[in-house]
């Protein structure tokens, strides 16, 4: 009776799939400080996909329409379920103002970049209030030529956000109902959005009632403060807490979708480290179970710190050499690594 139960199981589950799990979709929003934007996009198939049959386009400040200059078409390919990151092109670390790079710790994060010039492509200068659409089709025609006249029709995918909405205004959307009064909290600026692991489909309805951000999405400050193991803020020389970007979740996307939610096996140690990259070489290491040791190994693969710790979290310094480094941290539930960044 249980294999009964268990087939009959599968069945349905696999049929949710076909129906549910068939298309790409939008699994994170970035509306960070300045020019730190970003996009990911999840694939919940068995197969890879082409990116370059896709745009990205941006419906800015409640348009009810866009045009090609408002939209990019990407490029590369996403593996079956993996995911692709799209970040706004502003790598310049000379850049001021509205130029003003895009930060390191987000710039590693990328599989690709776009619109780095906005005069000629505005499509990744969402600001919180602004609608993002994922369509499937290419882009033809002048930079003035409305999306809708291009044939054959883009479909949309998915979709962030209310077309045609300001809301706020020109703050973003909220947690109180109607979610466009600003009323409660904003969640859309500032924030990183993360699709809930029990989304298995995108929004392709351009005409819904409401945007309620929280429906479908976890939000999270785009920005956080440096902390030691103690709880305390960690300061910079001049005295003032450390910041850094809140985006340790981009690159990669729980979902129900995967296969291994079927007969999920049971999860390795995850840990994070922060703020990566560093500008001194010191991190925070902290993992969902006690840590034992903490190996640094450099490009070279030479061993340049081991530290050795009985705790969920350790602050260690690998020196001021700029670099790529690797960090083992060694548990009681096995070995997990992480690549880090010393500027």
């Amino acid at each position: 009776m249980k294999k009964a139960l268990l087939f009959v199981s599968l069945f349905t589950l696999g049929s949710t799939f076909a129906q549910d799990c068939s298309k790409l979709f939008i699994s994170e929003y970035v509306e960070g400080w300045s020019n730190n934007k970003a996009i990911e996009i999840y694939n919940p198939t068995n197969a890879a996909i082409d990116l370059s049959e896709y745009i990205i386009a941006r419906y800015s400040n409640g348009a009810n329409t866009a045009t090609i200059a408002n939209a990019v078409q990407l490029t590369g390919t996403v593996a079956a379920h993996d995911v692709y990151v799209a970040v706004l092109d502003k790598r310049d670390p000379l850049g001021t103002g509205q130029e003003a790079p895009v930060w390191d710790s987000l710039q590693v994060k990328a599989d690709g970049f776009y619109a780095p010039v906005y005069a000629t492509n505005n499509s990744f200068y969402w600001n919180g209030n602004d609608a993002v659409v994922l369509f499937k089709g290419t882009l033809t025609g002048a930079a003035t030529t409305q999306l809708t006249a291009i044939t054959p029709a883009l479909v949309p995918i998915d979709i962030f956000g209310k077309i045609g909405e300001n809301p706020g205004p020109n703050t973003g959307w909220s947690t109180t109902a109607p979610y466009n009064t600003g009323a409660g909290t904003v969640v859309t600026v500032d924030h990183s959005l993360i699709r809930k692991s029990t989304v298995l489909k995108g929004v392709t309805n351009v005409a819904i009632t409401e945007f309620n951000a929280l429906a479908e999405y976890d939000s999270i400050p785009a920005n956080t403060y440096l902390f030691d193991i103690n709880g305390d803020t960690i300061k910079s020389n001049a005295g003032n807490p450390i910041q850094f970007g809140n985006w340790a979740s981009l690159g990669t996307h729980a979902c129900n979708c995967s296969p291994l939610a079927v007969n999920k096996l049971p999860e390795l140690t995850q840990f994070s480290v922060f703020p990566n990259p560093s500008v001194d070489g010191t991190f925070n290491v902290v993992a969902t179970a006690g840590i034992e040791k903490i190996v640094v190994i450099n490009g070279l693969g030479q061993t340049v710190k081991t530290v050795k710790a009985n705790s969920n979290s350790a602050v260690i310094n690998i020196g001021d050499a700029p670099g790529v480094y690797i960090i083992k941290v060694e548990t009681g539930n096995g070995i997990v690594t992480k690549r880090v960044i010393v500027k």
